[in-house]
């Protein structure tokens, strides 16, 4: 349905992409056979796929960490900050804050060496990151896939892909010879300055005009009022007249006269909830009207997000999620 990426650039060195794909709800994996297809956390067969199984020793295993480890960057306060080593567990299981609890069978018993460590054969599959055999095969590197499935998830996920540059803090001194250091001021304010870190391969895509982040499709924010509560903003210089009638229409205000239309462009709407309208229609801010599309332009609706306590305006938004083609506040109501 729907994709985002954002390229990250670490200080170590080379980048690498956060891609969200987002599903039509009919593609949705919801089924642990499904999931399975799509996401392995195992070793797989050396005899049967020896080319993945290097590809998975030697860029999808975590670690070590923990006992084996305890000076790995991923610890903190003596564990694991990413979770491993993950359970044993025979068959996947259901949503665990947000993410399945893959599969991972127990091997059979051995010794399995790799990167100049031993590890137990029967638990190795502990420290596998969750891959897609598909595109690790096809790419030969690390690329962790995982399935999203609860709503928590997913807010954190879009914030992630958008936290930006990692931050530097400088301070600017003056010297005045080889071993003497000018008396400077103390004051943090002026000292410090809060920086982005630019690494030179970054520097470097963006010079040559590389693509850093893209998505498929533009948000439309869709505004949500109670009848005659809408938000209008004007200038204490404003003529009242020209407030009052700028104000009068909003985007909701014309979704409900977009449904009441007769005229035959406009017969889809009575067939489409609110949320949907964007993507067969544009909203023109100069006329305040919702226009339809003459050529497609991928774009999904999201209403603003509306607190329960205020119950009116959030049950409204539930009805608006549900109800087609309403015509009026009155029968959005009724």
């Amino acid at each position: 349905m729907a994709r985002i990426y954002v390229v990250e650039f670490q200080k170590r060195g080379l980048p690498h992409a956060h891609i969200l794909v987002i599903l039509a709800d009919e593609d949705k994996p919801r089924r642990r056979e499904i999931i399975d297809k799509l996401v392995s956390a195992e070793l797989p067969d050396a005899d049967v796929n020896p080319q993945l199984y290097e590809t998975i020793l030697t860029s999808m295993m975590h670690g070590p960490c923990g006992a084996a480890n305890p000076n790995s960057p991923c610890m903190k306060d003596g564990k694991c900050t990413k979770g491993y080593p993950k359970p044993l567990v025979e068959v996947t299981q259901g949503n665990v804050n947000g993410f399945p609890v893959y599969r991972r069978r127990r091997r059979p018993p051995g010794v399995l060496k790799f990167k100049g460590r031993e590890y137990d054969n029967a638990t190795i599959n502990q420290w596998v990151v969750p891959y897609n055999p598909y595109l690790s095969q096809k790419y030969n590197c690390h690329i962790n896939v995982e399935v999203c499935t609860a709503l928590t998830a997913v807010k954190y996920l879009y914030k992630y892909v958008y936290k930006g540059s990692d931050k530097a803090v400088i301070t600017v001194e003056t010297v005045q010879g080889q071993s003497h250091r000018a008396m400077i001021e103390a004051n943090e304010i002026l000292r410090y300055l809060n920086a982005r870190y630019i690494s030179p391969v970054e520097a470097c895509m963006r010079l040559l005009g590389y693509s850093v982040q893209g998505k498929t499709h533009s948000i439309v924010q869709l505004t949500i009022h109670l009848e005659n509560e809408q938000l209008v903003t004007f200038r204490s210089s404003d003529n009242p007249d020209q407030v009052l009638t700028r104000g009068r229409h909003t985007m909701l205000t014309r979704f409900f006269e977009l449904c009441a239309s007769e005229a035959p462009e406009n017969q889809e709407a009575k067939t489409m909830v609110y949320q949907d309208i964007p993507k067969k229609f544009r909203w023109d801010a100069k006329t305040k009207k919702w226009a339809r599309r003459k050529r497609y332009q991928a774009a999904i609706g999201r209403m603003v997000h509306v607190s329960p306590r205020d119950m009116n305006k959030f049950y409204m938004r539930v009805l608006l999620r549900h109800r087609k083609g309403p015509q009026s506040f009155e029968q959005l109501r009724t």
